[in-house]
């Protein structure tokens, strides 16, 4: 994920985040970045934590979307990194299973086009979906936004979030541009989309930013309840 110029690390972040936010302690894990494209990627695959067995090791089953699975009864599972396609596949799925209300966030490891995840962010909150992440379950870099985009959001004790910066195709994270800039703007405007207040979209994208492409802060549901709301076993 992403964040501000200089100003805005972790110093400026406590002078702006809602106090109860100031309490969220965080662990940093090296990872490797593959490799990017155009929209910018941010994908943390677990090749440096074991994957939580009971939910990675056997994906659900049902028909295929691109990276979503669905499970019947109204539900469907997010299981892969999205790309490009993602969008075009979440729109056939909801056209052959118009019922769908919530999304199961059971492997996320991020997004191959920052762009196209951001407008499957905004499909998903637009039609009225809820996401949540079961125990062991993990959302990982743009993961986090397809998250924070349900319209009611749930996260059981034991799910697991990473955040981190972008990086774009040319090899420049967001302390690169002015914090004004539409590469940084486009997503402080999506987390007010979601629901966030001005303070708050900037506060969540400098916490994001304070690590580099090539680490992650996790943390667990408790934590993201301080940041936005939850429904359920985690809020």
């Amino acid at each position: 994920m992403r964040s501000f110029t200089a100003c805005l690390g972790l110093a400026c972040l406590f002078a702006v985040a809602p106090l109860s936010a100031q309490v969220i302690e965080y662990e940093t894990v090296e990872v490797v970045a593959d490799h990017f494209d155009s929209g910018g990627e941010r994908s943390l695959f677990l090749t440096f934590r074991d994957a939580p067995t009971a939910l990675s090791a056997v994906f659900p089953a049902g028909p295929a979307y691109g990276p979503f699975r669905v499970l019947g009864d109204g539900r469907a599972a997010l299981v892969d990194v999205t790309d490009a396609r993602s969008p075009g596949q979440f729109a056939a799925m909801l056209r052959d299973y118009p019922g769908i209300t919530s999304i199961e966030m059971i492997d996320c490891p991020g997004t191959e086009d920052d762009l196209a995840n951001l407008r499957l962010g905004r499909m998903i909150r637009e039609h009225g979906i809820a996401t949540h992440v079961p125990a062991g379950g993990s959302v990982r870099s743009g993961g986090v936004e397809l998250f924070l985009a349900g319209a009611h959001r749930y996260a059981d004790a034991g799910a697991e979030f990473a955040v981190h910066s972008w990086m774009d195709d040319t090899g420049l994270e967001p302390d690169d541009y002015a914090s004004n800039a539409p590469e940084n703007r486009r997503y402080i405007d999506y987390y007010r989309q979601m629901g966030m207040s001005p303070i708050e979209a900037d506060a969540f994208y400098a916490m994001t930013n304070s690590v580099p492409f090539s680490s992650a802060r996790w943390f667990g549901a408790g934590e993201m309840g301080l940041w936005v709301r939850l429904e359920g076993a985690g809020a």
